[in-house]
């Protein structure tokens, strides 16, 4: 394809009614983060204090699940817990005192205390070391009556944060402990009570398995805190670059219609509207796309207002007709076989152009520029070229932090981009970006 030249003159200036940015946007989001953050603020004090027993992780809607998988699993201890004592038993006799009702009674107690240990941890804990340290003290049989300490002390590892868990499982070891040291021989002390504290200090083993757990799983939200926390600062990043490239763009057009308008008020008058005109429709035209660039801190609900598509290569056309009409002719060239290309790479590619184009009008004084578009296997080629001051010797005033700005998007989408002087005078930019493969 040829070469477009457009070189008559336009302008742009004050924005009509209805263009402007929605002023309450800065307020909803304000007010968004100030409700989320009192929100928290509630949930948090509410763990802590009216429900500091209870596990406030499990929403109301799953407690009666919880409380049913436990009371199975209690169930099924329960079980578990008679039958073997039953039998252990009989390997204990005559030492110990033989199983009876209150001991069954005790059995069920410590199993039934186990239906809430996710719901209830601590109260769960103090009531399953307080049945057992009495079955225990009551000399009946060892056996499966410690199924019930693992259980719990594995939970509250599980759940609770160690400021808490490992007070709660240390009391709740020494508890158990404590029976025991009322039978040992006094003048067997020092050894019976080594050897008594080694066969209960494995209690604390579930505990620490538990306790790994949790401190994997904060690691792991951590870690996905972190990336959100990233992605929104990235994110930022890009509205910023963006607002930056809408503004300076159409501030520049501005400021140079503006000259325009000034030079020739009193001897042409008609020509100075015209630069008004351009300038209104340039404010406009910015203001709009600003707009739709801030539109990710509306409600997600909110379509009170249609919402402009993000701009790409094929709106190029426009940016380099204003240029032309601001005073600045433009050539365009698109060369090649168009290709669809992905959202991001279409939008980093209009805004190489566009921030090219502002850097000649801000920075080269020239009175050309040349934009062309070239589509190869695999990649989209972009030359902005101008006749600008810039010269092998000297490379002029590079525009400030756009050309670095144009750098971090081309990176961003894979690409490249070279800025620099030209041998017989002027400014390129070249910029190299993947199409994706997609032919139309």
């Amino acid at each position: 394809m040829g070469g477009h030249r457009f070189s008559s003159p336009r302008v742009t200036g004050d924005d009509q009614p209805g263009c402007g940015v929605d002023a309450s946007l800065p307020a909803r989001y304000a007010a968004a983060r100030t409700a989320g953050y009192a929100a928290g603020l509630t949930r948090r004090r509410r763990a802590a204090g009216i429900v500091d027993l209870m596990d406030a992780s499990i929403p109301g809607a799953a407690r009666a699940r919880t409380l049913a998988l436990d009371g199975l699993l209690a169930t099924a201890l329960g079980a578990v817990m008679v039958l073997g004592t039953q039998r252990a038993a009989l390997f204990q006799t005559p030492w110990r005192r033989p199983l009876d009702v209150l001991a069954y009674a005790l059995l069920a107690a410590a199993a039934a205390a186990l239906a809430g240990r996710r719901l209830a941890p601590l109260p769960s804990l103090a009531a399953v070391t307080l049945v057992t340290a009495g079955y225990l003290a009551l000399g009946y049989p060892y056996g499966p009556v410690f199924l019930a300490p693992v259980v719990v002390l594995y939970t509250v590892g599980a759940r609770l944060p160690p400021r808490r868990s490992v007070p709660a499982a240390g009391a709740a070891v020494l508890a158990l402990l404590l029976p025991e040291l009322a039978r040992l021989d006094p003048a067997r002390l020092p050894a019976d009570l080594v050897a008594m504290a080694m066969w209960h200090i494995w209690l604390l083993v579930p505990w620490a398995i538990g306790a790994g757990l949790r401190a994997r799983r904060e690691g792991a939200r951590r870690d996905r805190e972190e990336a959100a926390r990233r992605l929104a600062y990235e994110e930022r990043l890009r509205i910023a670059r963006e607002v930056h490239d809408v503004v300076g763009h159409g501030l520049a057009v501005i400021s140079m219609q503006a000259g325009v308008a000034l030079h020739v008020v009193d001897r042409r008058p008609e020509q100075a509207r015209v630069a008004l005109e351009a300038i209104k429709q340039t404010s406009r035209d910015a203001l709009e796309e600003l707009r739709a660039t801030l539109a990710v801190f509306r409600r997600p609900d909110d379509e009170s207002d249609s919402r402009r598509p993000a701009p790409g290569l094929g709106q190029v056309e426009g940016v380099v007709e204003a240029m032309a009409e601001s005073g600045l002719p433009v050539d365009l060239m698109v060369t090649g076989r168009p290709v669809a290309l992905p959202a991001a790479v279409d939008l980093a590619a209009y805004r190489i152009v566009q921030e090219s184009l502002t850097n000649v009008v801000r920075h080269a004084g020239s009175t050309t520029a040349t934009v062309r578009v070239h589509y190869e296997p695999g990649e989209v080629v972009l030359e902005i070229t101008d006749g600008g001051r810039a010269r092998p010797n000297g490379v002029g005033d590079p525009g400030g932090h756009g050309i670095a700005g144009m750098r971090e998007r081309a990176a961003a989408v894979q690409g490249t981009l070279e800025a620099g002087p030209r041998s017989e005078g002027g400014f390129r930019v070249l910029a190299r970006l993947p199409t994706g493969g997609r032919r139309e």
